[in-house]
């Protein structure tokens, strides 16, 4: 008989805690994941959206920083009044981290430096229930500030967000006008300004990438000057095909042979 008393397992868990926030509306999930950052030293993993306007801000830090962060940002979304469910979980293990969208995103996050760094251009986010209140709304700030439509979300239920990114100033007045385009098309759902964004929470929306790459307007050309020649596959400037030159003979002089008929 084996005497031998099975050992328990250990499980080498970091001193780390997960954390999430769970809104019905994109623009305040991202006003709740900005307050989030800024009250404690948390890293933000990203987004989850599940349908039907449900999204969930996730969060990673040492545990008293994000039980900090949590309550920060569901007092966010209160105050939003698009408040869902919050949940902490202490030490998680190691099967969800696998799972869950967080592993490479800290990695991510390590390689990357400093993330505290606040973004000299604000954010501008308009919801609305309806795609048409939406464009009206994104055209109607377009014209009325000078600000850039960075991208737009959608999220389910009818709700999308029209997404800019300008001066503070610039912001708020385009921001207003949407409001009252997409209001007079639609149904205006929620509305959010960031006058000064971390660095992580521009990385984790969609307007970072187009506002770091600069794309090239159509009309400049993309490879080579207008003056060069395009490079077809046929060389012009060479004779494709030799032609020689045969002279007819004159028709008058051939002989031919009539015959009368009968």
């Amino acid at each position: 008989m084996n005497t031998q008393r099975q050992q328990p397992r250990h499980h080498n868990f970091s001193d780390t805690a997960l954390g999430m926030v769970s809104t019905r509306s994109f623009p305040a999930i991202v006003g709740t994941a900005d307050m989030m950052l800024k009250s404690a030293g948390v890293h933000l993993i990203g987004y989850e959206k599940i349908g039907d306007g449900h999204c969930t801000a996730i969060v990673r830090g040492g545990i008293a920083d994000v039980r900090l962060a949590v309550q920060a940002g569901e007092d966010t979304a209160k105050q939003f009044d698009e408040f869902v469910s919050s949940l902490v979980i202490p030490r998680p293990y190691p099967n969800l981290e696998i799972i869950l969208p967080i592993t490479s995103r800290l990695s991510e996050l390590a390689e990357g430096g400093s993330y505290s760094r606040l973004s000299n251009q604000a954010i501008g986010l308009i919801e609305t229930r309806g795609f048409p209140a939406m464009v009206g709304a994104a055209d109607a700030m377009l014209k009325s500030a000078d600000v850039q439509l960075a991208a737009y979300e959608k999220i389910g239920a009818g709700l999308c967000t029209a997404i800019i990114r300008g001066s503070v100033a610039n912001v708020a007045v385009a921001v207003e006008a949407g409001m009252n385009e997409a209001e007079r098309i639609g149904e205006l759902n929620a509305v959010m300004v960031i006058p000064r964004p971390l660095d992580e929470l521009e990385q984790t929306l969609p307007v970072a990438s187009c506002w770091i790459e600069k794309r090239q307007p159509l009309d400049e050309p993309l490879s080579q000057p207008r003056s060069q020649p395009l490079n077809l596959p046929i060389n012009i400037k060479e004779p494709i095909v030799e032609v020689e030159v045969v002279q007819l003979p004159d028709l008058a002089k051939l002989p031919m042979k009539i015959t009368e008929e009968q």
